[in-house]
């Protein structure tokens, strides 16, 4: 990714005399527009111009400062943009996709304070061929409208299936011979579950031999509005690289009281010079009951088949085609589709689009 980049020498004697640090500071991002169609049975289609279908449009700020002696200090404010209409993605947080302050070495690991993402959605989204975004997105299927844990514990709230507030975490070093992982913590601050505040501890670890992986991770969070209980969250998943396939596996299970929703996903990605071609398949489980209503039969699955043409190091054209199954009373969509769509129905959509990185 080409960045704009500049750096400046400082020099420091609250410590040492005479020791020097390097400061780095970077601005960058992604502009990504698609045009895409959703028709959802019974209701009709739409048509509309989405942003971030292939990569999420962001802007980012971001810095380090070696401090000498194994020791760093970095920081990362990520702002999620709608491109469409140069809005930014949430109304009530401006860099809403990341905020932190870290101090690391490369021996010891990162201590990381700030919004960040949360180890099973780490662990989730990097064996998702579509990386949680676009018409294929398993996020389709990670939705608080249908009944089940999800909405049980927050409602129509911001959740803590992706993102936390307030988080603290340290993360292991790279340079443990394959392995990763981390662990984090995030307090309420006595705060509602509407102001998107919950009380979450997690954790990840994780071994990649670079042509295979396999990593685990898990979260459990309490909100104002969780009185039956904590909210789990667990995710598991693997890769293997035979190039030019790279083949994953994916299974994450949402539990709350007596609700649980099992993902499973299977997906591939080949990559030729300029070519790359992704395809997925994703099943929702439902099972038990939120309050006295049973959500046994509500399952649905989805496909993806994708298709990026890189035009350079930062610039791609792509399209995409999916289509999501509903089961029972089920109500999972692709976005930016009619409203109104019965259980039981299907939806299904295609995008094309452009992104742009710099």
């Amino acid at each position: 990714m080409k960045v704009f980049k500049f750096a400046v020498l400082c020099t420091g004697s609250a410590l040492a005399a005479g020791v020097q640090a390097q400061t780095t500071v970077t601005l960058s991002g992604i502009v990504d527009l698609a045009a895409r169609q959703v028709s959802n049975q019974g209701v009709g289609s739409a048509k509309s111009l989405v942003s971030g279908s292939n990569a999420t449009s962001r802007l980012i700020f971001s810095g380090r400062e070696d401090l000498g002696t194994d020791l760093y200090a970095a920081f990362h404010l990520e702002h999620g943009l709608l491109a469409d209409t140069g809005t930014q993605a949430t109304a009530d947080k401006f860099f809403d996709r990341r905020s932190t302050v870290s101090l690391g070495s490369k021996t010891w690991g990162e201590l990381r304070l700030g919004r960040d993402f949360v180890a099973p959605y780490t662990n989730w989204s990097r064996y998702d061929p579509f990386a949680y975004v676009g018409a294929a997105r398993t996020a389709n299927l990670v939705s608080a409208t249908p009944n089940g844990p999800i909405r049980a514990a927050f409602g129509s709230n911001a959740n803590t299936t992706v993102r936390s507030d307030n988080l603290l975490q340290w993360l292991a070093p790279s340079g443990w011979g394959g392995f990763e992982g981390g662990l984090m913590l995030a307090a309420s601050e006595g705060g509602a579950v509407a102001s998107g505040q919950a009380k979450l501890a997690g954790a990840r670890v994780g071994y990649d031999a670079k042509v295979w992986s396999l990593s685990a991770a898990t979260a459990t969070s309490q909100n104002s509005q969780t009185t039956a209980g904590k909210f789990k969250d667990t995710a598991i998943g693997g890769t293997v690289d035979l190039a030019p396939v790279r083949l994953s596996a994916a299974w994450r299970e949402f539990k709350y009281d007596q609700a649980k929703q099992t993902l499973l996903l299977l997906g591939a990605v080949a990559s030729f010079g300029q070519h790359e071609v992704k395809a997925s398949w994703t099943k929702a489980n439902m099972q038990g009951r939120v309050g006295a209503t049973s959500i046994d039969a509500n399952d649905a699955s989805q496909i993806g088949l994708g298709y990026v043409y890189n035009l350079s190091k930062r610039t791609a054209l792509y399209g995409t085609l999916a289509r999501v199954s509903n089961d029972g009373a089920a109500r999972f969509v692709i976005t930016d589709g009619p409203a109104g769509m019965a259980g039981g129905g299907t939806s299904k959509g295609f995008e094309f689009g452009v992104r742009h990185r710099f």
